[in-house]
C-alpha cells in the first residue's frame, strides 16, 4: 500500500512538472514572438535605410542559424521560430531597402514567404516558425488595411520621398486624419480584430498557436508606439 502511494505521488509530481514546463514554454514562445516582431521595427528599419544589402544578406545568417538550431533537439523550437522570422526579415529587406516609395506593393512583398509557409503548415513542418510568420503577415495586412481605409497612403508616399527634416510635418498631418471619427472608429474595429484573434490563439495548447497569437498581439503594441511617436513628432 505504501509502495502504491509512493509511486502515485512520484507520478503526480512528474505530471505537474511537465505541465509547468509546458506552461513556461508557452510564455517563452509568446515573449520570443513579441520580441521578433519588434526587431524589424527597431533594428532592421534603421539598418535597411542605410545599408539595405547588408540587411538582405543577414537573411541568410538568420536562415543558417535557424537550421543549425533546428538540428539540435534542445534548441529545435527556437530554430523553428527563427526560420519563420527569416521570411519577415527578407520581405522587410527587399521592400524597405529598395521599394518603400510604393505602398501598393508592400503586402505582395511581405507575402513573399506565404506559399512556402502554407505548404509547410499543410505538411506539418516547422509549425512554430511558419505560424509566427503568418501571424506577422496577418498583423501587417490589418495595419495596411487601416492605411487604405483611413486614407493615409498619400502620407506614406510623402514620408518616403521628402527631406527627413519635413517628416514631422507629414506625421502631424496624418495624425489629424487618424483622429477623425472615421479614423478612430476603424482603429477600434481593427484593433478589436487583432485582439480577438490573438487572444483566441492563446486559448489553444499548441506552441505554434502561441507564436501566431504573440505575433498578432505584438502588432497592436508596435502600431500604438508608432502612433505615439507620430503624435510627439
Amino acid at each position: 500500500m505504501l509502495d502504491n502511494n509512493f509511486f502515485s505521488t512520484i507520478s503526480t509530481s512528474v505530471v505537474r512538472d511537465r505541465q509547468k514546463n509546458k506552461s513556461n514554454r508557452e510564455w517563452l514562445v509568446l515573449g520570443a514572438a513579441a520580441f521578433l516582431v519588434s526587431v524589424p521595427v527597431f533594428i532592421q528599419a534603421p539598418l535597411v535605410r542605410v545599408v539595405p544589402s547588408v540587411s538582405l544578406l543577414l537573411t541568410f545568417v538568420w536562415l543558417y542559424s535557424g537550421y543549425k538550431l533546428l538540428s539540435i533537439p534542445k534548441t529545435k523550437l527556437w530554430g523553428d521560430l527563427i526560420i519563420g522570422f527569416s521570411w519577415s526579415w527578407l520581405a522587410g529587406s527587399i521592400y524597405w531597402g529598395w521599394l518603400r516609395t510604393d505602398p501598393l506593393i508592400h503586402l505582395p512583398i511581405e507575402a513573399i514567404g506565404l506559399p512556402f509557409a502554407l505548404w509547410c503548415c499543410w505538411r506539418g513542418h516547422c509549425l512554430v516558425g511558419n505560424l509566427f510568420y503568418l501571424g506577422s503577415l496577418f498583423g501587417t495586412c490589418i495595419t495596411d488595411l487601416y492605411f487604405y481605409v483611413v486614407g493615409l497612403i498619400p502620407y506614406w508616399r510623402k514620408i518616403m520621398t521628402i527631406d527627413p527634416e519635413l517628416v514631422g510635418i507629414i506625421f502631424k498631418q496624418s495624425i489629424i486624419q487618424v483622429q477623425t471619427p472615421w479614423g478612430i472608429t476603424w482603429a477600434i474595429i481593427l484593433a478589436t480584430v487583432l485582439l480577438f484573434t490573438g487572444l483566441l490563439s492563446l486559448q489553444k495548447p499548441q506552441l505554434h498557436w502561441w507564436a501566431f497569437g504573440g505575433a498578432i498581439l505584438s502588432t497592436i503594441v508596435v502600431d500604438s508606439l508608432f502612433f505615439i511617436a507620430a503624435s510627439l513628432s
